[in-house]
Formats: C-alpha cells, sequence, structure tokens
C-alpha cells in the first residue's frame, strides 16, 4: 500500500471518529488575538502619543504659521520661520557652542563618573557614606543646586570670593571681585563645571551598577594568566561595561543638550550669546516671535535625533543586543 493511500485511510477514519483535525480559527478569536496586546500596551502608547507625539505634531505645525506675541495665529508662514532663524546673526554661534557644550560636559561626565565608579566598587573604610553623599547633587533640584552656585560666585560676598580673601588669593573685597559669570571667558566653564557636578551621580550610578554584573572569575582567571592590571581594564573591564557606558552616554547626551534651569538660572544665557545653547535661544525667541521660537525647537528635535543617531552608529549598540 503506497504513503498516499494509507494518509487517505487515516484522514477518512479521524473523520469517521470524530476526532477533530485542525481548528478554524473564526474571525471573533482572531480579533480577539489582535486586540488582547492592547490592553498591555494601550496605555503606555497613549501616553506616549499624549506627552511626546502630540507636542512635536503642535510643534512642527506652529513653525509653519504667524503667531503674535499674544499666540494669536496669523495665517501661515511656510518655511519663512526657518529663514528668519537660519539668517538671525546669533544662529551659527548658538550651535557651535550647543554642540562644544555637550562633548565637553558629557566627555567629563564619563571620565571622572567612571573614575568614582572604580573607586567605589573597591572596599574601603567609609564606602556607604561615601556612596550616600554622592547621591546629593542628584537628590537635589538641579535649579536649587544652579542657584546656590550663582550665589557662590556672587562677586564680593559669594562663597568663593570668601575663601579666596582668606587665603590670601584676593585682597579687598568691596568692589575689586570680579564677576566670573559675567565674563564670556569664565562664565561657560564655569555652566559646564556645574553641569558636570549634577550628572555625575546618576553616570557614577549606573557605570558602578555595570562594575557589579562583571563576575570575579573573569579577573581570577587573567591574573592567573598573568595579565597586567592596565591589560585586565583594557581587555575586560571596558568591554564588559560597554553597555553600561553606552546608556550613560545617550541619556547624558539628551540630559546635556536640553539643558536649560542651570544655564538660565546662572547667565540667562549672557553675556551677549556667549552661554546661549539652542535651547536657550529657543526660548529666547518665545519672546519676540513665537513661531521662529517654534523653528528653533524643530531645528533643536532634529539636532537630537542627528547627534543620538551618531553616537548609535559609532557606538556599535547593536553588537551588544543581538
Amino acid at each position: 500500500m503506497s504513503d498516499a493511500t494509507v494518509a487517505q485511510h487515516a484522514a477518512g477514519s479521524a473523520q469517521r471518529s470524530g476526532t477533530p483535525g485542525r481548528r478554524k480559527v473564526t474571525k471573533r478569536q482572531r480579533a480577539a488575538r489582535l486586540v488582547a496586546p492592547l490592553v498591555w500596551i494601550g496605555p503606555a502608547t497613549a501616553l506616549i502619543c499624549l506627552v511626546v507625539v502630540w507636542p512635536v505634531v503642535v510643534m512642527i505645525r506652529t513653525s509653519m504659521q504667524k503667531v503674535s506675541s499674544f499666540g494669536e495665529i496669523n495665517g501661515g508662514a511656510g518655511w519663512n520661520n526657518f529663514r528668519h532663524l537660519f539668517h538671525e546673526l546669533a544662529f551659527k554661534g548658538v550651535v557651535e557652542r550647543t554642540i562644544v557644550w555637550v562633548i565637553v560636559v558629557v566627555a567629563l561626565t564619563m571620565l571622572i563618573s567612571l573614575a568614582l565608579a572604580q573607586l567605589f566598587n573597591q572596599s574601603f573604610p567609609g564606602r556607604r557614606i561615601t556612596r550616600w553623599a554622592l547621591i546629593a547633587p542628584w537628590a537635589a533640584s538641579v535649579l536649587m543646586t544652579a542657584i546656590v552656585f550663582k550665589w557662590m560666585l556672587t562677586p564680593g560676598y559669594g562663597l568663593i570670593d570668601i575663601l579666596k580673601h582668606h587665603l590670601g588669593l584676593l585682597h579687598n573685597l568691596n568692589g575689586s571681585a570680579a564677576d566670573p559669570l559675567g565674563q564670556a571667558r569664565s562664565a561657560m566653564p564655569w555652566l559646564m563645571f556645574v553641569a558636570v557636578f549634577v550628572s555625575l551621580p546618576f553616570t557614577t550610578y549606573t557605570i558602578l551598577a555595570g562594575l557589579s554584573t562583571i563576575p570575579g572569575e573573569v579577573y581570577e582567571a587573567a591574573r592567573v594568566d598573568g595579565a597586567s592590571k592596565w591589560h585586565t581594564y583594557r581587555s575586560i573591564t571596558i568591554p564588559l561595561l560597554r553597555p553600561a557606558l553606552t546608556v550613560a552616554t545617550l541619556i547624558n547626551v539628551m540630559n546635556v543638550f536640553n539643558s536649560f534651569p542651570i544655564i538660565w538660572a546662572m547667565t540667562h544665557g549672557q553675556p551677549g550669546y556667549t552661554t546661549t545653547t539652542t535651547t536657550v535661544y529657543m526660548y529666547i525667541l518665545k519672546g519676540s516671535d513665537l513661531g521662529e521660537s517654534a523653528a528653533m525647537s524643530v531645528v533643536n528635535f532634529g539636532l537630537v535625533i542627528v547627534i543620538v543617531g551618531l553616537f548609535l552608529r559609532f557606538s556599535r549598540w547593536k553588537s551588544e543586543v543581538e
């Protein structure tokens, strides 16, 4: 008897005995299967659409409209808001300054946090207290931290000048002290210092969490093989830390790029536009032209996407998740 005949006999026997074959799925069951995941992801999707997608849509639409300082829409503007924005004398310098701001702050934050994470990963007296102390800049409001530093840098009676006076570096506190936030050459470095200061806790704890996942047996095997400390750090620690470093860098890039409270609270983007980034410039334009400010928001949004995309492209993040 051939195989085809055997199959036909088996199928006929199954039908006669009432044994069901492949069960037919009804349209209602198919629809229920498609709708079931929405019960779990629906609320999150709706929240993302409400607080992320919709504001972006409104932002892009506003950037192509004529909007008065009172928020009244006076018709469409096409690409005129973008043309006016690109012809602003301060625009080029603001974009360049923003890129420098992001690169310097993120690079310093990552380097210092990596060193701190290595320190806190070691056993030493008082480690728990120092770990708790590191949380303080993270727990405090960024705006409050910026205001405190601004008071400390106040010429004449700020903490910095008082310490300089006690150390003999400043002889007269009345009128002779220069304002570090009022000078172009010193204002931006101080803003970068504060930005790094408030970024250290999150970054350090992210890297510390990555260090805690590295098994000690790996280091033990490296020691048995005679690897030096530097070779072990370069060949084992850094590669295994790459996922944590990628996450910390990516979040820092977005946070620093969109940083507003530090700059606005300490300098308002002054003197001139020497401490103005694209986010601050967007807020400054809002007082004169809402349409142009919305255009700056679109440019800002595009710059964030480009910077994040370039970072992900060169960081080889896909190799970490595959």
